[in-house]
């Protein structure tokens, strides 16, 4: 038993022996042309790698740089640039014939660079899988089946720590980058479905992960290959992470649980976003209190359009419905949006003013009562334009005493409002647009005041310019806002107020003389 031990062990011995000594006797980079071929059929991209290395013991291949080319349609730079390309390979055939068998692929701290057209309607890696025309290949290189992808496989594939880098061309806008991004692939193939996973930092420090599967891949165009995935992203900053057109002004911070689903042509994406600090127009400053977006929306990949037949925007308990199409496929995305929220509680809808860029006077907030609100939303979303109707029902301006800003007609009407003012209805047709907001049949039914009517514009500035109305004790009595919507100013209509009184006088309805009802405005006496 001894000697057989013996024996073993010097067998071990040699054994480990060889394959410390085989790799000084056999030249990896004797297979560099055969894998420069290899990969150069299977991506129909140009590809090049550095000095090659043999590690029997790991049964791989290391090369210490790599490059895939781009599509020359799009750059004259790598398409992929990577530090370390490590390839698992069949130890056995390797040594006794001299064959490679790739059994696994590693990519170490690649830079990656995805360019989508200006026009939309491709990206740079469209065309890998080896039927790119206009990619030139080496004379070594067999060229890939016609119409179809090569039949290469392999049980691993891996990226690690790499960073993907994404820009349009003809964009003014700053490439958004996606760092410490690893992929990890099983049994891959270019012609049947294979599982895959990522996770990848977003821009300003938000995370990204994906796990589902995807393929075969497209033969004509590698963006269209079908995939099913689940998507969860935590502190995702919606103004520089790019899944939003920046030119919406739209910014805040969300968590999101999702799915997508292709089949290379139209997309299917739906789930549930929660957003903080959600800012929704350029001018406004960040709502104060989480938004939760639950949603559905229909992708076609090839035009870049799409529609969304569900999403739910809610604050608290008030909920509103949104519908319509968008298209993408331009510099800047076109929508057309219809909004609807009915019965919506003002006390949950109160702190997403602010959000909206709508700016109350200071210490006042809305409290109580219910919004109905019906709008369409149409245009680009830097020049969006909206036209609806607001209406507002019991409901309390607290902390604002209209009565004091309105002292002349309050007196006339010899009511007080106090500190707060009480709103029993107000309703509103809107238009909301680049140069400013307008506001058209403004009826506000205040108890304490009356019944005020009449309409105006506040700027991009949030200057006010209206001209009002308020029927006070069975007399209409006019007056003018300006300031701004922090510091209203509330201004009387002199000229308007002689004016209807004199037509009263003349068409025999009025009561007493011009004078008397002047001065009463004023809160003066009448002259002895």
């Amino acid at each position: 038993m001894k000697r057989i031990l013996k024996i073993l062990a010097v067998v071990v011995g040699l054994l480990i022996v060889i394959a410390i000594a085989i790799p000084f006797f056999i030249d990896a980079n004797t297979f560099r042309p055969k894998l420069e071929s290899e990969l150069t059929s299977a991506l129909g991209r140009p590809v090049k790698v550095g000095n090659l290395s043999l590690s029997l013991l790991s049964g791989s291949v290391s090369a210490d740089d790599i490059s895939i080319a781009d599509d020359p349609a799009f750059s004259k730079s790598p398409f992929v640039q990577a530090k370390e390309l490590k390839v698992g390979v069949e130890v056995i055939p390797l040594i006794f014939s001299k064959t490679l068998n790739v059994t696994e692929l590693t990519l170490n701290q690649p830079e990656i660079g995805l360019v989508k057209s200006e026009n939309g309607q491709k990206w740079n890696f469209s065309s890998l899988g080896g039927n790119n025309p206009s990619a030139s290949k080496p004379a070594a290189s067999p060229a890939p089946s016609s119409g179809g992808n090569p039949n290469l496989s392999v049980a691993k594939l891996n990226v690690n720590n790499g960073r993907l880098t994404v820009l349009r061309e003809g964009s003014s806008e700053k490439p958004r980058v996606y760092d410490k991004v690893n992929i990890e692939v099983t049994n891959f193939s270019f012609t049947s479905s294979f599982p895959f996973s990522m996770t990848a930092q977003l821009p300003a420090d938000g995370t990204l992960k994906l796990e589902g599967k995807a393929g075969p891949i497209d033969a004509n165009n590698a963006a269209e290959t079908p995939l099913e995935a689940k998507v969860t992203v935590q502190k995702l900053n919606l103004l520089a992470s790019g899944f939003i057109d920046p030119a919406a002004g739209i910014s805040g911070i969300a968590d999101y649980d999702g799915s997508v689903t292709s089949d290379g042509h139209e997309a299917k994406t739906e789930g549930k976003l929660t957003a903080t600090n959600l800012q929704v127009v350029k001018k406004g400053s960040p709502a104060g209190r989480p938004v939760e977006v639950t949603y559905t929306v229909m992708h076609n990949l090839a035009k870049e359009t799409g529609s969304i037949p569900r999403c739910e925007i809610a604050m608290g308990k008030a909920v509103a419905h949104m519908t319509g199409t968008y298209d993408a496929h331009g510099k800047v995305t076109v929508i057309d949006l219809k909004l609807k929220g009915e019965g919506m509680p003002v006390d949950d809808l109160e702190a997403m003013l602010p959000a909206l860029g709508v700016i109350l006077p200071p210490k006042a907030t809305l409290k109580g009562g219910t919004l109905n609100t019906d709008m369409a939303i149409n245009g680009p979303v830097d020049k969006l334009v909206t036209v609806g109707t607001v209406k507002m029902e019991n409901s309390t301006l607290a902390n604002f005493d209209l009565g004091s800003k309105l002292s002349s007609i309050s007196a006339l009407a010899g009511k007080k409002t106090g500190n707060d003012t009480t709103i029993q209805n107000f309703s509103s047709d809107v238009r909301v647009a680049p140069e400013g907001t307008k506001a058209d049949n403004i009826n506000l039914n205040v108890p304490s005041i009356g019944v005020v009517t009449g309409g105006g514009t506040v700027s991009p500035a949030n200057e006010l310019a209206f001209k009002m109305n308020a029927a006070v004790s069975g007399m209409g009595i006019p007056f003018s806002v300006a300031g701004t919507t922090s510091d209203p100013k509330f201004v009387p209509d002199v000229k308007g107020m002689a004016t209807g009184l004199l037509k009263g006088l003349t068409s025999g309805k009025g009561n007493q003389n011009p004078a008397s009802s002047v001065m009463g405005l004023f809160n003066k006496k009448k002259p002895q």
